[in-house]
């Protein structure tokens, strides 16, 4: 009996030949990752223990939720994890300065690579299947225990396979995609499950579509979502993963529990609505405008170049909406750099933009973008949830770099082609 990508990670740092949904099993770790948040109290839990880390240079230290520190509480977090890092002698330590959005940050470092089997302290973690690997959100405590020993549990999930052919037409790009598959299975349609795409329509996505896809596993209850291992993504981590890695690739009689079509092609732009990202709405089908009062485009969902790329072409001569505030947040340092040699920075700020320094910001509800009470924002973030940016009785849409900055000019929800 054949086996699909994820479980052949699996199977392989377990040590085992084969292994099949519903097994238990302890699996070899490549990297460990934890943030600003989760990294203080995972540290305390690791002191219990009473061991050194297990291994110096596989152990992800990035300060990016509330950082630059935003208050002494945040303030309080990065010293945490700076001491550590420090103790330590971690090598994957990123200071303000170089830090950037962790799920930004580790694809382009090539710190994570296809093969690899990949834990953190954050549900988002799942963003690195798009470079084949397998990568999963866990608890404080699961992330202490393998910072001492390597290690961690898993029941290998079931998985769905997500077939995608055709085409994506030009103004739709991977935030589409995904939030028209949560759109069809719901927020619980993969709980606890692999989402793996495959099929022809595999090749028409870029690098940045298939980071933004892998990213919003999660919110429809992934596990993880995996990648098959291609020309793109051979050109995507050459040059930045300098240690020797092996893809992998799902077996012809590979068993799913299940296979959802999507013909990219038959794409359109789309939004979630508030208050989860499975109530998704084709913005042709909007009937009634929704006037907007904020616009994020960024995060580690997009915030990438071909994210700031997209914008900046759309806002390029125009002028954001007197009563939209813009907020524009390259996700790592390189992306801040190259936007500002490409011209994107400029373009936004002559927009009538805000642009911040690599942060997740106002994404959770941090800081550079919160909502006060009865504002609607559209954002390019991964959940809408009530509250999640500020005020419970604010509203997040949420969408693509297309739709985002073609909002942010007309102070409503619409698609580019609304922009003259």
């Amino acid at each position: 009996m054949g086996m699909n990508m994820g479980e052949k990670i699996l199977a392989k740092h377990a040590g085992l030949q084969f292994v099949e949904p519903g097994q238990l099993i302890m699996a070899d770790l490549d990297m460990v990752l934890a943030n600003d948040v989760t990294g203080p109290p995972s540290i305390k839990e690791f002191e219990k223990i009473g061991k050194p880390v297990f291994d110096n240079e596989k152990i992800a230290l990035i300060p990016d939720h509330f950082q630059p520190a935003k208050d002494i509480k945040s303030a309080d977090l990065a010293k945490t994890m700076r001491d550590f890092a420090k103790k330590h002698n971690i090598v994957n330590y990123f200071e303000a300065g170089r830090v950037g959005i962790e799920h930004v940050i580790l694809p382009e470092k090539g710190i994570v690579a296809p093969g690899m089997l990949t834990i953190g302290a954050d549900s988002h973690t799942c963003t690195y299947g798009a470079v084949n690997g397998f990568s999963t959100g866990v608890g404080t405590t699961d992330l202490a225990v393998a910072m001492a020993t390597g290690q961690a549990w898993f029941k290998v999930p079931e998985t769905i396979n997500v077939h995608l052919t055709g085409k994506k037409p030009a103004d739709v790009c991977g935030k589409d995609v995904i939030l028209t598959l949560i759109g069809m299975i719901g927020v619980d349609g993969a709980l606890y499950k692999s989402l793996e795409f495959t099929g022809d329509g595999v090749a028409d996505l870029t690098m940045t579509d298939r980071l933004t896809i892998s990213n919003m596993a999660i919110e429809a209850g992934g596990k993880n979502g995996i990648f098959p291992f291609d020309d793109i993504t051979k050109e995507y981590v050459k040059g930045r993963v300098t240690k020797p890695y092996e893809p992998v690739f799902a077996d012809a009689d590979a068993k799913y529990a299940q296979t959802v079509e999507i013909n990219l092609a038959e794409l359109r732009p789309v939004v979630a609505f508030p208050h989860l990202p499975e109530n998704t709405k084709k913005v042709a089908d909007i009937k009634e405008p929704i006037k907007i009062d904020q616009v994020v485009i960024g995060s580690c969902t997009n915030g990438r170049l071909e994210d700031l790329e997209i914008a900046a072409e759309i806002l390029a001569g125009k002028s954001v909406h007197p009563d939209v505030r813009c907020i524009v947040i390259p996700g790592s340092q390189y992306i801040y750099k190259e936007a500002v040699k490409r011209g994107y920075i400029d373009t936004f700020i002559d927009a009538g933009c805000v642009v911040s320094t690599p942060t997740c910001g106002p994404c959770l509800g941090g800081y550079m973008g919160i909502l006060s009470a009865g504002e609607r924002c559209v954002s390019t973030t991964n959940r809408n949830f009530r509250g999640r940016m500020g005020h419970v009785d604010s509203e997040v849409y949420l969408a693509g770099p297309f739709v985002a900055a073609a909002s942010a000019i007309l102070g409503r929800i619409a698609e580019k082609s609304e922009v003259k």
